[in-house]
């Protein structure tokens, strides 16, 4: 089957990803066995995985399935659940790079139950059963705003933004287990690294040292995303992005660039130990230079930049760590592969990123280019637009587990954009939830993102094997046992269709969990994020909304925002134990099990 909306998908995400060679791709089939199955306000799709597919691109009624706050619309694995539509024809093609779809499947129709037919899930956990380390895809990086904020003294919200950022930092490392930060703008003017006195470079890493020695203190290491361009540097210093003025044009001399990357480099050894670099840091080349918002030149002048950068680093010590091309929406990534084994550049790892959906599988691409390097999402998240609404309530809890589940055990980083809602890329915060990026908000409030996390991160390390039965749709879990015998599973309700992101009364489920294999008497408690509990956007909502809170409405958003029991603890003893609710969409549930 051939379709004009196939076609134009085609068509388009060859021109998105600026196709700069004529490589072979691989010759991909048509999925096969496509399966519908309805469920109650629900169309699970499930199909063969395809040898070389990156991802997969759903298609309903001939036109591949999007929305417009999606960057990629392709999912990574064989399984799509479809909310929100009635009966459709549905059809899935294989893509091995962002500008090459195989052809489509053949057709299969369905359409969602009633609502409440059949809408009961059964989850099974067995305590002895061990599948491996659980993965942790979430704690190698977070996003953050320019880390020359950190040293702002101003306030938003009449809450100070250096210190608030600082404390978050700290929060997402000490709760969540980040090692690492990523962010832009090391190298622009606000820290003076760059100017030219008579002709002549004049470097100052005055500034650079003040935050990295911040970001140091608080436990992280940077990821230094080397860019943007000092004015003095600038080919055009009149392209600039942000409210911040960012330049994005390539250098004036490559060569003046290479040496302020090589003195850079050269002066954080000195600083901070050669091997601590080589063991916790890493440098990527730009952000986002595949879109002209963020890098005026030519493709071929960022690849150049890339050949230069990766020397200058590499010739500080060659086992330091460089890559990129911190693409957005996946893009030139075949094309820096093709590249860099033309020009022979050092690539340690593969970095891009992508909103909106889970992140697509490079292993495929990289396998076909003969590297083995790690894939760095260095931002990801529900959605790339700034003051968008999803981001606050419970629809992003769900959104981020799905996300770190589909990534676990095949990509190495799946780094949040950002840790704060103290950003301001597009202006500061207008007011408290105002769809900011941020896990914490302005105040440092838990966000129900953020102890989607947390959550995650009080999971155990023996992962253990768990199996779904019923009408799951949007249902997943994920259990792990702790070595001290505490036993957690978490469950979360969710879907990719953001029109629902406020709510789906036909997408909730009755769940049942059995955990069996735990051999004594436990407690346990059950903790749950929904529009009704850990959401401090729906307290301020009932407390009469407004820009900012003051006085004593801080202390009860604080409360609000603290993350809620569903019921209070209990004691379970025997072998096994079952446990019944209700979880809406959206909603998580966490059981624990604690001896």
């Amino acid at each position: 089957m051939d379709t004009a909306a196939h076609r134009d998908w085609q068509e388009r995400i060859g021109q998105a990803s600026g196709e700069l060679r004529g490589a072979s791709r691989p010759s991909l089939e048509a999925p096969s066995g496509l399966r519908a199955v309805p469920g109650a306000g629900h169309v699970t799709l499930t199909w063969d995985p395809v040898p070389g597919a990156i991802g997969y691109l759903v298609h309903r009624d001939g036109t591949p399935v999007g929305q417009p706050d999606v960057d990629v619309p392709a999912v990574p694995s064989c399984r799509y659940v479809d909310t929100g539509h009635g009966g459709a024809a549905y059809s899935v093609a294989a893509i091995s790079g962002m500008e090459h779809a195989g052809p489509l499947s053949a057709e299969v129709r369905a359409a969602p139950l009633p609502p409440g037919e059949g809408a009961a899930v059964s989850i099974h956990v067995d305590a002895r059963e061990v599948t491996g380390e659980l993965p942790r895809p979430w704690a190698y990086m977070v996003g953050s705003e320019h880390l020359s904020y950190l040293l702002s003294t101003d306030e938003s919200g009449g809450r100070p933004i250096g210190a608030e950022l600082t404390e978050a930092l700290r929060i997402v490392h000490d709760e969540l287990g980040v090692q690492t930060v990523r962010a832009h703008a090391i190298l622009c003017d606000d820290l003076g690294v760059y100017r030219e006195v008579d002709g002549r470079a004049v470097y100052d890493f005055t500034g650079v040292d003040a935050v990295y020695d911040k970001v140091l203190a608080l436990g992280l290491r940077p990821i230094v995303e080397l860019g943007y361009m000092p004015r003095d540097l600038a080919a055009d210093p009149s392209k600039t992005v942000f409210g911040y003025e960012a330049i994005i044009s390539p250098p004036k001399d490559f060569e003046a660039w290479s040496d302020l990357v090589r003195a850079l480099v050269e002066h954080l050894v000195s600083r901070y130990g050669v091997h601590e670099l080589i063991d916790h840091w890493a440098f990527e080349v730009w952000n986002e230079p595949n879109l002209a918002v963020f890098w005026s030149g030519t493709p071929e002048e960022y690849f150049l930049l890339y050949d230069v950068t990766a020397a200058a680093v590499k010739n500080v010590h060659p086992d330091l760590r460089v890559g990129g091309p911190a693409s957005a929406a996946n893009g030139w990534v075949e094309e820096l592969l093709e590249h860099v084994a033309e020009s022979g550049a050092a690539l340690d790892f593969l970095s891009t990123h992508t909103y909106g959906n889970a992140p697509l599988d490079w292993r495929p691409a990289l396998a076909a280019h003969g590297r083995d390097v790690p894939i760095w999402w260095t931002e990801w998240g529900p959605t790339p637009t700034h003051f968008h609404g999803i981001g606050d309530g419970p629809f992003g809890a769900a959104f981020l587990l799905h996300g770190m589940k589909s990534a676990a055990g095949r990509v190495a980083a799946l780094a949040h954009w950002v840790a704060s809602d103290h950003f301001e890329e597009l202006g500061r915060p207008p007011r408290l939830f105002h769809g900011g990026f941020g896990l914490l908000t302005v105040g440092n409030l838990r966000k129900p993102r953020f102890h989607a996390l947390a959550l995650a991160a009080r999971l155990g390390d023996a992962e253990l094997g768990v199996t779904l039965g019923g009408d799951a749709g949007g249902v997943e879990a994920w259990a792990a046992r702790h070595d001290d015998g505490r036993i957690g599973v978490l469950i979360w309700n969710g879907t990719l269709d953001q029109t629902q992101a406020g709510g789906a009364p036909e997408l909730t489920r009755t769940v049942t969990l059995t955990i069996d294999g735990l051999g004594g008497e436990h407690t346990l408690t059950h903790h749950r994020i929904d529009h009704e509990h850990s959401n401090a956007e729906a307290a301020w909502q009932a407390m009469g909304g407004g820009d900012w809170p003051s006085g004593e409405q801080w202390d009860r958003l604080r409360a609000a925002a603290a993350l809620a029991e569903a019921a209070p603890p209990a004691k379970v003893g025997g072998d096994s134990v079952t446990l019944a609710f209700d979880l809406p969409m959206p909603g998580v549930s966490f059981i624990e099990l604690t001896t």
